[in-house]
């Protein structure tokens, strides 16, 4: 008896040696999933890519193709089943099953797995997630498609995220729109009001009352007495016609002395110096040259003695009463300027005076270097405070628009391809609208077609809106491609 207890104390001690302790506690266990479980206690096994009835417990060579055998993984179950996968979008799938991201409000391009703080302002990530407007792309209508209600999704921000970015928005108005081109120039001759005086006749320059250019003349003063044997002659012949009055003609007395006297005036004899040589009733020597108007003396070529032509300039004189000033404006201006406007010019040498003028003349041609346009402006100057070759700051004021809807500047965004803005529709909803603008002015752009009155877009932070959008309007037109019969989506 004492025998068969030793042999049966023995047997149990053995068993109990060889029994394997567990490799995880049953509590852990319990957390894992069959999955999971199988994972971590399942033997490993390696196959043949090309032979996968070929099975081995450890690695090595396929006895078939001698390709090396790979480790078989368990591939886990899917989270839905075919049928409920098949009822969401491409977007409802990816919202699903895609990895958790948190990006940086302020720079959207530092993305993180887990959150934390962006390395570059120190902000907190945020969790980035993809919140379209559930709608149907089955339910649209061919309109709305045809004339685009639908190309950009609406994306919903929280109200935290929107006080970080610093979203701010605007209602539109109609207003009132004025093109204002701001230009410069510089200030030269009102050339109506210049004249070049020449000789009527050879002759001598016998004595000159004008002695400097820039002298200031009034219309009417001397400004040199000439001698010309052809002038002379011409005396001679009309006080023979006063003698004779017409005798041995068929011409009328009267008649004939006008046709004598308007051969003085030709040769540029005043009429003054015509009545006195009649008057006298003798030839006068030296004839006096009096100013054709009042202006300053800008050339002066002769001096007393000298030899004269018709074809010599003895003088130039330009009333600087009115002046002009050329200015240039670009291409893209052109629309918005025309003869008749109102124009204010400052003079940076004259500090805290304004003239007013206006647009006098627009030339015809660009210039091919610059592709600008040479306009011409009118500005009096009684005061003769402005010099020529002064350099001056212009300012055109185009007639005004009235009854037009404006945003401002900064609210569009322009790609090159596109121009938009986003529109604000309330409970943190945003969405891109395509815009046609027109006129430009003072920070304010005219709206044509996309917008409304009333309407509210966001004047900051429509970037990373617009971002957002774009991004999710990709995934939309996947979804729409997938419903489609002949290329469905293989899931």
């Amino acid at each position: 008896m004492r025998t068969v207890i030793i042999l049966l104390i023995t047997t149990l001690f053995l068993i109990a040696c060889g029994k394997e302790e567990p490799s995880e506690s049953l509590a852990e266990a319990k957390n894992d999933t069959p999955l999971e479980h199988a994972r971590k206690h399942l033997n490993v096994k390696y196959v043949c890519p090309m032979h996968p009835h070929i099975v081995r417990p450890e690695p090595g060579n396929c006895p078939i193709c001698g390709m090396n055998l790979v480790k078989k993984e368990i591939k886990p179950e899917p989270t839905e089943s075919l049928a409920k996968a098949k009822e969401d979008t491409p977007l409802d799938h990816a919202r699903k099953h895609l990895d958790v991201k948190y990006v940086c409000p302020m720079h959207p391009h530092i993305v993180r797995p887990e959150p934390g703080n962006c390395p570059i302002c120190g902000m907190n990530l945020v969790k980035k997630e993809i919140k379209p407007e559930s709608q149907k792309p089955a339910m649209k209508s061919e309109a709305n498609k045809q004339a685009g209600h639908n190309k950009y999704p609406t994306v919903t921000v929280r109200p935290e995220i929107i006080q970080k970015m610093g979203v701010r928005t605007t209602t539109l108005k109609i207003g009132t729109l004025q093109k204002i081109i701001k230009t410069v120039g510089y200030v030269t001759y009102n050339e109506d009001k210049m004249r070049h005086i020449h000789p009527r006749s050879s002759g001598w320059v016998e004595k000159l009352h004008l002695r400097r250019e820039g002298d200031f003349i009034k219309h009417g003063q001397m400004l040199l007495e000439m001698y010309s044997h052809e002038v002379l002659e011409a005396q001679q012949d009309f006080l023979v016609a006063l003698r004779t009055r017409s005798k041995g003609t068929n011409l009328n007395p009267k008649r004939y002395r006008n046709a004598i006297r308007n051969r003085l005036r030709l040769l540029g004899v005043p009429d003054s110096t015509i009545r006195e040589i009649e008057r006298l009733n003798r030839s006068l020597n030296n004839i006096p040259l009096f100013a054709p108007q009042s202006g300053t003396v800008t050339r002066l070529n002769i001096r007393e003695g000298m030899y004269v032509t018709p074809s010599l300039e003895m003088f130039t004189i330009v009333d600087l009463s009115t002046i002009w000033v050329m200015v240039e404006v670009f291409e893209h201006q052109l629309d918005w300027v025309q003869e008749g406007l109102e124009a204010e010019m400052k003079i940076p040498a004259l500090p805290g005076r304004e003239w007013k003028g206006q647009v006098d003349y627009i030339y015809p041609e660009l210039e091919p270097k610059t592709r600008t346009l040479k306009a011409r402006l009118r500005f009096d100057n009684f005061e003769g405070r402005l010099k020529l070759n002064m350099f001056a700051e212009i300012i055109i004021h185009s007639p005004p628009k009235k009854d037009i809807l404006t945003i401002p500047q900064q609210a569009l965004i322009m790609t090159g391809e596109r121009e938009s803005v986003i529109k604000a529709l309330g409970d943190g909803r945003f969405k891109p609208v395509d815009v046609k603008t027109g006129m430009r002015s003072q920070g304010e752009i005219e709206i044509l077609s996309g917008l409304k009155s009333g309407e509210k877009i966001v004047l900051s932070g429509q970037f990373l809106i617009d971002s957002e959008a774009n991004l999710q309007a990709s995934f939309l037109r996947f979804s729409e491609a997938g419903q489609q019969p002949p290329g469905g989506h293989q899931h």
